[in-house]
C-alpha cells in the first residue's frame, strides 16, 4: 500500500482517459507529466475523469465496508476487523490512499485549468466552470470520507505535480477540513456553472450536477450539526421545480421501487457510480463484484444482514401480509426485494432465515437474479429519500423535538417513504418524545438505506450531536445502543467500551503513513 507521495505521484497525469465523456470506455494509464499536457480541455476532463474513476474504484474495497460494517446491520460473513472493533494500523482497509489519489485529481484541475483554456481556443469559461464545479465536489467529497474515518488529516488544496513540493505535512483538524469542505461546495454554487444535467442519463447521474452539490452539503452540514443549512440545502432539491430536477418515485409498486438499482439512473436518483456491460475498460467489460459480494449463494458471496436486521425485515414483511393479504406479491416493495429474497411465491413465505441485499443482485423479475453478463449494478451515493430522511433528521434536532410543525413535518418525511413501500405510517402527536422521533428516522435509513454505504456514517453522526439541556445522552441513547442491537460479530460489551472512547470511532492512521511522515501523529487510541 503506497504512502500519500506515491499515491497523489500516480495520478499526476493521466492520458489513458479521453474525456469526462466516455470515462467508462477507458481504462487506466499513468504516464509522466510532459510539457505538452494542458494544451486542451479534453486534457482537464481527462484529469476530471481520473477523480470519478478513483471514485468508483474504491467502492468494493472500501466505500461499502468503511460504510457498512462498523454499524454492524451488514457483516462480512469472512470477518473483518471494522466489524469486531479490532482495528490496527497494519489492516488494510485503514489506507486513505484512494480519497487522496482523488483529491489530487481535483486539485490538478482547479490549478491547470486556466492553462488549458489559454492553450485552446474553444475551451469556453463556461465549461472551464463546469469543470470546476465538478472538481470541487470530487474534492469536497474525498476530503469528506476522510473526515467521517479519520477525523484529522492532512489538507492539500495544491496538486503534486514535481518532487519539489514536500509531502510531510501534518495533519488538519476536522474543523479545518469541514470548513474547507464547504468552501468548495460554496464556491461550486458561487460560480453559476454546476449544471442541472448532462447530454446523457448516466453523465446526467454519474456526473456532479447542481443536485449533487446540494446534496453532499446537505449531508455535510448534518455531519457538523448546521441544522438550518441542512434544512436550506435539502429543500433546493426537494422543492425543485426544474424539469430535471430529481424526483422521489412515490408509486408503491416493485417494479417502480426497483427500478432505482436495476436499470439504476432512475428519477429518485442524484449521483451514483457507473458500470455497463455494455462498456469496456480496456479488453474488459465494465462490470463488478456487487451481485456477487451481495448474493446467497455464489462461492465469492461477502455480506449478509445481521441477525436482528433480518428479523425488522420479516416484522415488515408480517404486517404487510398482516395488511393486504398472504398474496402479498408486489406488495412487499422493499421489504421482501430490497433488503432480501425468500422465493418466488409470497404465499409460501414463512420467515427468511438468512438475509441478503437483492437490490444489487435482483434482475428485473420479482425472483430473478441477475446474469453474470448484467453485472454492472450501480453504486449510489445520494438519491431522494437520502435527503428526504436527512432533512426530518435536522428538523427533529434543531428544536430538539420542541417544535410540534417541526416534528410533525420529520414524521410525514419518514411516512412518505414509508407509504411506497407499504408499510404502516408512524403515528404523530403533539406528546411525543424526541428519542421516538429520532429513533423512527433512524430506522428508517437503516433499512431503506442498506447496503449503500451509510449505517455507520448514519450512527456515528447522531451519536456525535449533543443536547444543550443533557437529558438525551446522543453516545449512549443512538450511538452504542443501535450498534450493539445489529452488530453480533462482537461482544456487547465489547463495543459498548470500545465506543466510550470518543478516539475509537474513528480509524487509525495507516502504519507505512506515520513512518515515512514525521509530521503525522497516530489517532491517540491506537497509540
Amino acid at each position: 500500500m503506497k504512502t500519500i507521495k506515491y499515491i497523489i505521484m500516480s495520478v499526476v497525469m493521466l492520458f489513458g482517459f479521453a474525456s469526462c465523456n466516455d470515462y467508462l470506455e477507458v481504462y487506466e494509464e499513468n504516464v509522466e507529466p510532459t510539457d505538452l499536457y494542458w494544451s486542451s480541455k479534453a486534457d482537464v476532463e481527462a484529469t476530471l475523469s481520473a477523480g470519478y474513476w478513483y471514485l468508483r474504484n474504491s467502492v468494493e474495497t472500501y466505500l461499502i465496508p468503511w460504510g457498512e460494517l462498523r454499524a454492524g446491520c451488514l457483516f462480512n460473513r469472512s470477518g473483518s476487523p471494522l466489524q469486531t472493533y479490532q482495528i490496527k494500523s497494519t489492516t488494510n482497509i485503514t489506507t486513505w490512499s484512494p480519497m487522496y489519489q482523488i483529491i489530487n485529481s481535483a486539485n490538478l484541475v482547479l490549478k491547470n485549468c486556466d492553462l488549458a483554456r489559454s492553450n485552446d481556443a474553444t475551451y469556453t469559461q463556461e465549461e472551464m466552470n463546469s469543470h470546476k464545479c465538478e472538481a470541487y465536489w470530487l474534492r469536497a467529497l474525498a476530503y469528506f470520507y476522510i473526515v467521517r474515518n479519520w477525523r484529522d488529516a492532512p489538507l492539500f488544496t495544491e496538486p503534486f505535480e514535481t518532487d519539489e513540493i514536500s509531502y510531510n505535512v501534518a495533519k488538519s483538524s476536522e474543523t479545518e477540513i469541514i470548513a474547507q469542505i464547504k468552501a468548495d461546495l460554496e464556491e461550486a454554487i458561487r460560480l453559476g456553472a454546476a449544471k442541472t444535467s448532462f447530454n446523457t442519463t448516466w453523465e446526467t447521474k454519474g456526473r456532479a450536477t447542481i443536485w449533487a452539490i446540494y446534496a453532499l452539503m446537505t449531508d455535510v452540514c448534518m455531519w457538523n450539526s448546521d441544522f438550518e443549512q441542512a434544512i436550506n440545502y435539502a429543500n433546493l432539491i426537494l422543492n425543485a421545480t426544474a424539469s430535471d430536477a430529481p424526483r422521489f418515485m412515490k408509486t408503491a409498486t416493485h417494479s417502480s421501487w426497483f427500478t432505482i438499482f436495476n436499470p439504476g439512473n432512475s428519477n429518485e436518483s442524484i449521483f451514483e457510480l457507473q458500470w455497463s456491460h455494455e462498456k469496456y475498460q480496456g479488453t474488459a467489460q465494465q462490470t463488478n463484484n456487487l451481485p456477487i459480494l451481495f448474493d446467497n449463494t455464489n462461492d465469492g458471496r461477502a455480506y449478509e444482514l445481521s441477525n436482528q436486521m433480518l428479523q425488522d425485515f420479516n416484522a415488515e414483511y408480517r404486517g404487510i401480509v398482516l395488511e393486504y393479504g398472504e398474496e402479498a406479491g408486489d406488495m412487499a416493495v422493499r421489504t421482501m426485494y430490497g433488503g432480501y429474497f425468500v422465493g418466488s411465491s409470497a404465499a409460501a413465505y414463512t420467515g427468511a432465515r438468512a438475509g441478503y441485499v437483492w437490490k444489487y443482485c435482483g434482475g428485473t423479475s420479482l425472483s430473478d437474479k441477475r446474469t453474470s453478463t448484467y453485472y454492472d449494478p450501480n453504486f449510489i451515493l445520494y438519491r431522494v429519500a437520502d435527503i428526504m430522511l436527512l432533512k426530518a433528521e435536522a428538523l427533529l434536532m434543531r428544536h430538539m423535538g420542541t417544535n410540534n410543525n417541526d416534528n410533525s413535518e420529520a414524521i410525514d418525511l419518514v411516512n412518505d417513504v414509508r407509504k411506497r413501500s407499504n408499510l404502516e405510517p408512524r403515528t404523530f402527536f403533539e406528546d411525543i418524545d424526541f428519542k421516538t422521533m429520532m429513533d423512527y428516522v433512524i430506522y428508517e435509513r437503516l433499512m431503506e438505506l442498506v447496503g449503500e454505504g451509510k449505517a455507520w456514517y448514519d450512527l456515528l453522526r447522531v451519536g456525535r450531536y449533543k443536547d444543550p439541556s443533557g437529558t438525551i445522552n446522543f453516545v449512549k441513547d443512538f450511538l452504542i445502543e443501535n450498534v450493539t442491537k445489529y452488530d453480533q460479530q462482537a461482544r456487547e460489551t465489547w463495543i459498548t467500551s470500545v465506543l466510550s472512547d470518543e478516539n475509537a470511532w474513528y480509524l487509525p492512521v495507516y502504519y507505512k503513513e506515520v513512518t515515512v511522515n514525521p509530521l503525522l501523529t497516530q489517532n491517540p487510541y491506537y497509540e
